[in-house]
């Protein structure tokens, strides 16, 4: 009994103290409730010091973010499934933004913007959280691109080269090879030091299965991470999934590492940024989309940059995907897109359902970085190849009208179409520096020009091996320097010329 007391004395004692030393007085809390729902957006009213983008916690647990502030009110974007969400519902405030997981536990993950897996892992043992939405990298930060991003495409790597940090857009109708351009530029990392996220913004289910299966069969996933915001998702996941995208790979560029982000596609980002903006009652403009659509991808891929040395030396580059509607390349976000971007790899349709794969038209397509940041052996090799190749394209439109008679523009018509079918790859089959360089000096050299037409697909099966044969120490130095001087040149040259002589028929004919 006395044990009972001391315990229930020493009970009392405590209470007293915790409620002596208790703050009296009333306490403020900002709280919002719900006036209105639909569509995944929410209205609500009060929380008058809620930021533009602050994440904000319903009572039931869903969130999402402030898409437009008013007087008496905000627009929310849902992160989640407002199902459960009713009118009247409170809402808090977090003082936060939007939060990515970032870290080397994300490779070879698929997930969704906000790092959930969808790939039935366990969950992401995320390094740090980073905010979705941050500032691209000063200018005194840069450095001049110049180290290549190698495609494994032969008409991309010889004529619109790419390099570390530049934001190249593919832009082109749909269903004609825009997607499968990327997925090659990715199974092609699989050899270098690149880290890729490929992002996909609003694509059917069963295409992005179809993309991701392609790199895992043919890539490296394990260096990769996809991002996924499927046609089902919420308006506010598809809308911040690209800039997920950017925080995850801008992890590895800070660490002085290289990485490329791919997102399929900008033209769907746009309209789920029109979406919400119209459901938010923000004021339409030009095409229904608001006038900030621009400035929203605008600094989206201003993130994408090639980092001093002083700032760590890591690089980040972009291949945005856009779709055109029947090739209309002066549509509003067509045309915003390539103003912001750093060139375009257009694709054509005509060029596509005649079976010229990857279908790149050479006379809109652009590199605003260009030869600079090109291996010099390829460079070198592939000086003129843009240009005969422009020559033959236009005789031969000419020549359609009637025969040739000149001897000049028979051997043109001959190389050029010898260049259209070296240019003709199939998909998941990037070449390396070497054989690239290989075919371009070919072309160059006129080397394939008594080769029938039908055996250049043949010829390029067999080149590497070959190569890997006959020339060994040349295709170890291209790959290691992509240097090639005049002595190894000749001998590559050689090495050429045997194999044309092996696969040429006895009395070639066209």
């Amino acid at each position: 009994m006395t044990g009972m007391l001391a315990e229930l004395d020493f009970w009392l004692s405590d209470a007293r103290r915790r409620v002596k030393s208790t703050p009296l007085g009333p306490t403020a809390e900002q709280v919002g409730r719900v006036k209105r729902i639909a569509d995944g957006i929410a209205l609500i009213s009060g929380l008058p010091g809620v930021r533009l983008g602050e994440l904000v916690r319903f009572e039931r647990g869903h969130v999402g973010f402030a898409a437009t502030l008013d007087r008496d009110s905000l627009g929310c974007v849902f992160l989640d499934d407002p199902e459960a969400i009713e009118a009247g519902d409170i809402v808090h405030g977090t003082g936060d933004v939007t939060r990515v997981p970032v870290g080397r536990k994300l490779l070879g993950r698929v997930v969704d913007p906000l790092g959930r897996p969808l790939d039935g892992g366990d969950a992401i043992a995320a390094e740090a959280y980073e905010p979705v939405e941050r500032p691209a990298p000063a200018i005194i930060n840069r450095d001049f691109v110049s180290e290549p991003v190698q495609t494994g495409l032969l008409v991309i790597d010889t004529m619109f080269a790419l390099g570390r940090g530049q934001r190249e857009l593919i832009i082109g109708d749909r269903a004609i090879g825009k997607t499968a351009i990327a997925v090659d530029c990715i199974i092609n990392q699989k050899t270098s030091d690149i880290i890729c996220v490929y992002v996909a913004i609003g694509q059917k289910s069963s295409s992005v299965k179809r993309a991701i299966s392609a790199i895992q069969a043919h890539g490296s996933p394990e260096r990769c991470i996809f991002v996924v915001a499927s046609a089902s998702a919420a308006p506010g996941l598809q809308w911040i999934a690209p800039f997920a995208g950017f925080t995850m790979a801008e992890y590895f560029r800070d660490r002085g590492q290289h990485a490329l982000v791919v997102v399929d596609d900008m033209t769907k980002h746009a309209a789920t940024h029109r979406e919400i903006a119209l459901l938010t009652r923000q004021p339409p403009g030009r095409e229904a989309y608001p006038g900030d659509v621009f400035y929203v991808h605008a600094r989206l891929l201003e993130r994408a940059a090639k980092l001093s040395p002083a700032a760590g030396g890591g690089s980040l580059t972009a291949l945005p995907i856009a779709e055109l509607d029947a090739g209309n390349l002066s549509a509003y976000i067509p045309t915003n897109l390539i103003s912001i971007a750093d060139g375009q790899i257009v694709l054509d349709a005509r060029l596509f359902y005649e079976g010229r794969k990857p279908p790149v038209d050479i006379g809109t397509s652009v590199s605003r970085v260009g030869g600079k940041t090109q291996a010099p052996a390829l460079r070198q090799a592939a000086e003129t190849l843009r240009l005969d190749y422009a020559q033959f394209l236009e005789l031969e439109m000419f020549t359609r009208f009637g025969g040739v008679t000149d001897a000049q523009v028979k051997d043109k018509i001959a190389r050029g179409q010898r260049i259209r079918a070296v240019l003709a790859q199939p998909q998941y089959a990037p070449l390396r520096l070497a054989d690239e360089v290989a075919l371009a000096l070919g072309l160059q050299e006129g080397l394939f020009d008594g080769l029938p037409v039908k055996l250049i697909g043949q010829l390029r099966a067999e080149l590497s091996g070959w190569l890997d044969a006959s020339a060994g120490p040349i295709v170890d130095e291209i790959e290691r320097s992509g240097r090639l001087d005049e002595a190894k040149r000749g001998e590559l040259k050689a090495t050429l010329t045997t194999l044309v002589t092996r696969l040429m028929p006895p009395a070639a004919s066209e």
